[in-house]
């Protein structure tokens, strides 16, 4: 991707006339910083021509190998970014993390992913911190992730591509509207000054039903402005459009404080056949970009890219309320679980609500994949996943688009086999990206077979989150519906008169079904109890007790049930004293050991209180262990609402002091 790349600082940048005059040859003084001057303007192709005379000259150096490696990366031509990083880190293996990352991309670009990997190893050993790291770390697999969700395009040139710049399609009243650079004529010849080609301009091809596409023509046919504009969103009654264009408004250039007109956002509506009321976006600002707009699927919320401040990366993807009365909400960025330190751009939200974006941040194939998120109920993303080959390459892939009924689409790439700089594909999904199994099996008790009926099952992902409960039928069976392959979770089981038993699992990557039987132990009953006696301290008096396995400490201790607030699972401050005799017991009887269990009432979703219970169970057997306490004697669960000890159940009407007696932790002993 050329014009359309993203560098640590902006978008797509800024507007400028090449002036060709002759001059005296100048010197290698006068050319280092004439190129020095073009790259802070983000004049890339001027200052590849002077670094790399700079070069031929002999008069190199680490800045000069970084900024031209950086100015091939910027426009998208890894190929030749790689073998200016490769004079880089041979002059130097010492350097920032940032060019290890985009050393590792060029390789990357090439098809050399193992040198990649040895370089991205180096990238994590340094960059601790970063989300790319933490991405790269956990997901070691990556090629194979996205070997598997590859295969489900079939893919063609879309029609209309020349041998410049084309990219970023909106289809609109059966026509494709896209960007390109195409040079259509004239005396004067107006250049982007990042790549030296014409200003883009949207363009449009009516789409035919055989898949084949008119000749393109201007989308607006008088539209002639010295900017560039592009990757234009419409709402669906076609009376609204939202695009990108340099800072122009009202003819006027603007600019930052460094004299760059970055991109900026606007709207415009159709009246009597035309687009006309041209109007920027509130938000802008000339200062930062905004650029490559997408709508919800209600209409109500603008997804775009932007630096501007807040940004975790080089650009981030954000979102802004659309009121009813035509004013914009604030701009909200959508958080480390999409965007990364890299470049996140071109968002696109389907029909069924599917994010669609570019990034150089996640593990991919080389330059901007395209990648999908579900976006929840909650407006939180679901899991992050690769769309796969043949739509990602080694190079750029991006500007994804797709019709969610039919399952074909449009996305931009410069892949090496294109027609030009740039190039538009159009694509059919053949396959869905998605990987479910059903879980299901038999509980019986392990000694007798006995199938047992009633038992309550709760399912949980890896982080304990997103918990899932069933209870077995009269046959003992359960089933789980809509498991995620390639994952590991936890079942965690409750029944009466049975040991708690929790099961780790892996679903494989495949669709189908796994089965898991589950067999259940009788909790055991000790034919002799052992008993030891504690000393106990109340207002009124001091006491001995006796205590035994089995007996709950809290309660021979009278230590109130409940150290949380309502919805909480950090202990508060007030509790400390209390729990404090729990270390006190502990300390006394080294050989003592404890089952911690906490209950929710029954408020709340039964998975969510579940979640809740696991949460306060492991934050007060943390507590204990803060406090000096060997955690191997400790053991921690959350039961949520599945042993009320009440009839204060869903749809109860019950008093809040009720509803506390339910919400308590107990304190078993197991073992003397």
């Amino acid at each position: 991707m050329r014009i359309k790349s993203l560098n640590l600082s902006v978008l797509f940048l800024c507007f400028f006339f090449k002036i060709n005059a002759q001059a005296p040859v100048p010197t290698s003084e006068e050319i280092k910083y004439s190129a020095d001057k073009n790259y802070e303007d983000y004049a890339y192709v001027d200052a590849i021509k002077g670094y790399e005379e700079l070069i031929y000259k002999g008069t190199t150096d680490e800045k000069i190998l970084r900024r031209l490696g950086n100015s091939y990366y910027f426009i998208g031509e890894l190929r030749d970014a790689l073998k200016w990083y490769d004079q880089l880190f041979k002059v130097n293996k010492v350097q920032e993390p940032e060019y290890l990352y985009r050393y590792a991309q060029c390789f990357k670009s090439v098809g050399n992913y193992h040198r990649a990997d040895e370089v991205l190893a180096k990238f994590n050993e340094k960059a601790t911190s970063e989300k790319r790291a933490d991405l790269i770390r956990n997901d070691k697999n990556y090629l194979e992730d996205i070997k598997f969700n590859s295969g489900r395009f079939d893919i063609a040139d879309a029609g209309m591509n020349s041998s410049y710049s084309d990219y970023g399609s909106a289809v609109y009243d059966n026509k494709l509207v896209f960007t390109s650079a195409r040079d259509t004529g004239g005396v004067a010849k107006n250049n982007f000054k990042w790549t030296n080609k014409s200003f883009s301009k949207l363009y449009m091809v009516e789409l035919m039903p055989d898949g084949n596409v008119s000749e393109p023509k201007k989308f607006r046919s008088k539209e002639n402005g010295k900017y560039n504009e592009s990757t234009p969103i419409f709402t669906k009654d076609g009376r609204t459009m939202y695009f990108t264009r340099n800072n122009f408004t009202d003819g006027k250039r603007g600019a930052n404080d460094k004299q760059v007109t970055l991109l900026k956002l606007y709207s415009s509506e159709l009246i009597d056949g035309k687009w006309k009321n041209i109007k920027e976006l509130p938000f802008n600002s000339d200062q930062y970009s905004t650029a490559h707009p997408t709508l919800s699927v209600d209409e109500k919320t603008l997804y775009f890219a932007s630096d501007m401040p807040g940004t975790l990366g080089q650009s981030d993807l954000y979102k802004v309320s659309i009121n009813g009365d035509g004013t914009y909400g604030t701009p909200i960025n959508l958080g480390p679980s999409i965007n990364t330190e890299g470049r996140e751009t071109f968002p696109f939200i389907s029909e069924e609500n599917e994010l669609y974006f570019a990034s150089d941040g996640r593990p991919g194939l080389g330059g901007l994949d395209i990648f999908v998120s579900k976006i929840q109920e909650d407006e939180t993303f679901d899991e992050v996943q690769n769309v796969g080959e043949p739509v990602n390459s080694k190079q750029d892939d991006f500007a994804f688009v797709i019709n969610s009924k039919k399952r074909n689409g449009f996305f931009s790439s410069n892949r090496v086999t294109g027609n030009g700089l740039d190039d538009v594909y159009r694509f059919t999904e053949t396959k869905r990206l998605i990987c479910e199994q059903e879980l299901s099996g038999t509980v019986t008790d392990s000694e007798t077979n006995e199938i047992l009926s009633n038992v309550t099952l709760i399912f949980f992902d890896e982080t304990r989150q997103n918990a899932q409960q069933v209870a077995t039928d009269e046959k003992g069976n359960y089933t789980f519906s809509k498991v995620k392959c390639g994952k590991k979770y936890f079942i965690k089981t409750s029944k009466t008169d049975y040991e708690i038993k929790e099961i780790p699992l892996s679903i494989k990557k495949e669709n189908g079904k796994t089965i898991l039987p589950i067999s259940l132990e009788k909790k055991a009953i000790p034919l002799v109890a052992k008993t030891i006696m504690i000393k106990t301290v109340s207002v009124k008096s001091v006491k001995m007790k006796p205590i035994a396995v089995g007996t709950d400490l809290a309660k021979i201790l009278n230590i109130p049930m409940n150290f949380f607030d309502l919805g909480k699972a950090t202990i508060r401050k007030t509790s400390e004293p209390q729990l404090q005799k729990i270390v006190d017991v502990l300390k006394q009887y080294p050989t003592l050991t404890l089952d911690i269990r906490s209950h929710t009432d029954s408020r709340q979703s039964d998975s969510s209180n579940m979640i809740l219970s696991e949460k306060r169970a492991q934050s007060t057997k943390n507590w204990l262990i803060s406090k000096g306490i060997d955690g191997a004697r400790l053991s921690a669960k959350g039961f949520g609402e599945t042993q009320l000890v009440n009839k204060c159940a869903d749809g109860v009407k019950c008093t809040e002091q009720q509803h506390q007696q339910n919400r308590r932790s107990e304190f078993i002993i197991t073992n003397l």
